[in-house]
């Protein structure tokens, strides 16, 4: 393909030309108006509150607060009342004159309860009914920590597990599969700063401390503008920013980890920190149970986090925030019988640093450094023998954000991103006594990714509202880089050397997004959308779940990015004063340049796209939806009917098969009931149709020797899967004087202790020359019931 600068060309031309236009007209057309904007938060800790509503009583303009807390909304000259609401906070009013652009901060009060009354009176808006927003969730973690939990740790991940549409990676996994995608075609994402391996214990857990979480957010249908590189959702999670008023702490002690974090003021009312850390005790805890004549003497395994963010606000206009990750999972075995040890470590970090700026009262940037990490090594060591594996990927991403808050019926997005990618597919490396063994294997890829992006959310009406945008993406693989010249046989007979920094192969394209939004009486809408999106990097996996041996590789001169269109369409209601929500969505996804390991791949030496094989696949279904936001009880129900093929052409004969993770039914009760307040009960059932696999279908005897014949792949679906899971949260009665609370949350995983299936495998008993071999399919199961206790405790 040609090189960059036509890409160039198109973002001027399309783009950003379009977008000076756009000032220069609303600018024009807003001269007469005068703008309030403003920063919302909470007056406990100085958070910004994300999506907080400002609307003017009057009438039925309003506002909501972008990602920072800030809104902006524009008025004639006159007398108002500005109403902020939150929901779980109290609604704030204030009357203002207008005859000039004013800044009016928000300072939140949480509500509180009564101890005799329980049931939340906090009016909910129809925030799903009104909003262009399709397949959005946005958990608060306080509201995830009331769920049961698995080995009592709570599970961000987990919880969007229960929503439609979003299946399990598998048994007590915490990867997601939205809508047909695989794992890696999901865009997560901690304070900005993409995530490659969500994944602790090989993947039963996640990465994020529910401690030092914010909130979570998960698109999964219309994916907005500003976010892209990936083909199936985003999770958007984000951290707490620490508390400028008061130091205070949190924690918890577990079965299998504990917990501790501390958050308090820099500079009161201006800056604040977070740090908090994680770290299970499986090594110490099994430890007192393993002979120190055993095999597996000295060995273990645990897993640790932390995290770290601290801001400071320079003025009304200016705010810096500068946040981190650091986590491992460590894994050793050192036996004390043979001559063989091995240390598996592998991990995540990240680093951002972010700052807001106010240009006008209307203009509001964010401008952001990123880089992350993510590194898989093995080292092992035998008598004198030494041998170590690596794999990883690491990034170093600059981004700008705009907000512009034109007038009340366009709020505008731009900007654009640029990532530096470096790829570590794989590499070995050994000695043996002053023998050195170093091969040049290491296949690093190098590539350059960018973007541009515009969005504008119009009221085109008070019944139609029209989210609008157009991205543009580029990736160009770069040197260092040998490619290989082969013949039939596999042979090399010539190669091209490319020098540090010079162009390989260059992809691009438009990637048009649009959600239409038809409302009417406040509690019907129906939304439409439609979404084009580019992968150029991609996660291929030999296994049915998220592995850290899994390898994240760019696209080349062979690989090609996956390219996806989304259609959505889904009608909402509310009722009784928005105490139910309802919906129904249905999707339809048609996905180009899938990647799969060709049939009978084993690991090699060799660079891995050698073994990649390419196709398509297309997934379609319809998500129904019931959430009861109101009362004392509380909770949703959520039922997916879902399809999910792939057709590649050398595998399966050609012939469309059902992805691994294809699943005709999923359903999900989640029930919340505030017995009294001291108690909390919760509920949860899950039910979904098996997993597919592949399995022999014909055994034959060829010269002694047992060999399996298999037919179609994924041909084969496993029992259904289901389970109930129940928790408790005791909290004691808390005198106001006292600057120490704690709860106890009891919870019970699996809880009529269902053996479901994690995989199949054939057992082989006797022998052909006894006539008396026998072959059964035997199930491997995971968790049986599994109850378990945290003490949390919180302390200022």
């Amino acid at each position: 393909m040609s090189s960059s600068s036509p890409y160039l060309h198109h973002l001027l031309r399309h783009i950003v030309l379009p977008v000076l236009c756009l000032f220069h007209f609303t600018i024009t057309v807003a001269q007469q108006k005068f703008t309030i904007s403003g920063y919302v938060r909470d007056t406990t800790n100085g958070e910004s509150l994300t999506g907080a509503t400002v609307h003017i009583k009057e009438s039925p303009q309003g506002i909501q607060a972008n990602a920072y807390g800030f809104y902006a909304i524009s008025l004639p000259a006159g007398e108002y009342t500005l109403v902020c609401t939150f929901l779980g906070y109290q609604e704030k009013e204030q009357v203002i004159q207008l005859n000039d652009n004013l800044q009016i901060n928000f300072a939140m009060t949480p509500r509180t309860y009564q101890a005799q009354e329980v049931v939340i009176t906090d009016k909910r808006k129809n925030r799903n009914v009104a909003s262009t927003e399709m397949g959005r969730v946005e958990m608060a973690t306080a509201d995830a920590k009331k769920l049961p939990s698995f080995m009592g740790e709570v599970d961000v991940l987990k919880m969007l597990q229960l929503m439609p549409g979003v299946q399990a990676a598998g048994e007590g996994n915490a990867g997601l599969y939205v809508r047909g995608g695989g794992p890696d075609q999901n865009l997560i994402l901690l304070d900005e700063a993409p995530v490659y391996n969500t994944g602790h214990l090989f993947g039963f857990f996640s990465i994020f401390n529910a401690d030092a979480i914010r909130n979570t957010t998960l698109i999964k249908g219309g994916m907005p503008a500003n976010y892209g590189g990936r083909l199936s959702s985003v999770v958007d999670v984000n951290m707490k920013d620490g508390n400028n008023q008061q130091l205070q702490g949190e924690g918890g002690i577990g079965l299998i980890a504990s917990r501790l974090s501390l958050q308090g003021p820099l500079k009161k009312d201006k800056s604040s920190f977070i740090i908090s850390g994680r770290r299970t005790y499986i090594d110490w805890v099994a430890k007192p149970f393993v002979k120190k004549n055993s095999d597996f003497s000295g060995s273990g395994y645990y897993f640790y986090d932390l995290n770290v963010k601290a801001n400071y606000i320079f003025s009304d206009k200016d705010r810096v925030y500068l946040s981190g990750y650091f986590g491992r999972d460590v894994f050793s075995f050192k036996s004390g019988t043979r001559t063989f040890d091995a240390t598996i470590p592998w991990g995540n970090s990240t680093a951002t640093l972010r700052w807001n700026h106010v240009f006008s009262s209307k203009l509001f940037s964010n401008t952001s450094v990123i880089y992350n990490d993510y590194k898989f090594s093995f080292t092992g060591l035998q008598n004198n023998f030494d041998i170590r594996l690596a794999s990883g990927i690491s990034d170093v991403n600059g981004k700008l954000d705009f907000d512009y808050f034109a007038s009340n019926k366009h709020h505008i997005k731009f900007g654009g991103n640029y990532i530096y990618h470096r790829f570590t597919p794989f590499s070995i490396s050994g000695r043996q006594d002053s023998t050195a063994f170093n091969p040049d294997n290491a296949f690093r890829k190098y590539a350059h990714e960018a973007a541009l992006y515009v969005q504008d959310e119009w009221e085109i009406s008070p019944k139609l509202k029209l989210n609008a945008g157009l991205r543009y993406s580029a990736f160009m693989q770069v040197g260092p880089y040998t490619r290989y010249i082969k013949n039939n046989n596999g042979v090399k007979m010539d190669s091209t050397v490319y020098e540090s920094l010079q162009q390989v192969r260059s992809y691009g394209g438009f990637e048009p997004r649009m959600i239409l939004r038809y409302a009417w009486n406040g509690q019907n809408s129906i939304k439409a959308s439609v979404t084009r999106n580019y992968q150029f990097i991609h996660l291929v996996t030999n296994a049915g779940t998220t592995l850290p041996t899994d390898l994240w590789v760019p696209s080349t001169y062979k690989v090609r990015p996956q390219i996806s269109w989304q259609y959505t369409m889904g009608y909402y209601r509310n009722f009784n004063d928005d105490g139910w929500e309802t919906s129904v969505e249905a999707y339809y996804k048609d996905m180009q340049h899938q990647i799969e390991y060709r049939q009978g791949y084993t690991p090699s030496l060799t660079d891995p796209e050698e073994d990649f094989v390419f196709g398509k696949g297309w997934a379609y279904g319809a998500e129904f939806f019931i959430n009861k936001t109101k009362g004392r009880f509380t909770g949703w129900l959520g039922y997916t009917l879902a399809w999910t093929w792939r057709q590649f052409p050398s595998l399966n004969q050609g012939k469309k098969f059902p992805a691994k993770y294809d699943r005709r039914h999923d359903l999900v009760l989640v029930a919340n009931y505030e017995l009294t307040p001291k108690w909390h009960l919760s509920g949860v059932f899950i039910y979904g149709s098996g997993n597919t696999t592949t399995l022999p279908s014909q055994f034959y005897m060829i010269d002694g020797s047992l060999v399996q014949e298999y037919s179609n792949i994924n041909g084969y679906r496993m029992p259904a899967y289901h389970r109930m899971d129940l928790s408790a949260v005791y909290t004691p009665k808390q005198r106001p004087d006292k600057h120490f609370q704690s709860s106890w949350a009891f919870s019970i995983y699996n809880v009529y202790s269902r053996m479901n299936p994690y995989f199949l495998y054939f057992d082989q008993t006797g022998g052909v020359l006894g006539n008396n071999l026998t072959i059964r399919a035997r199930q491997v199961s995971l968790f049986p019931i599994l109850p378990s206790i945290t003490w949390n405790f919180k302390f200022q």
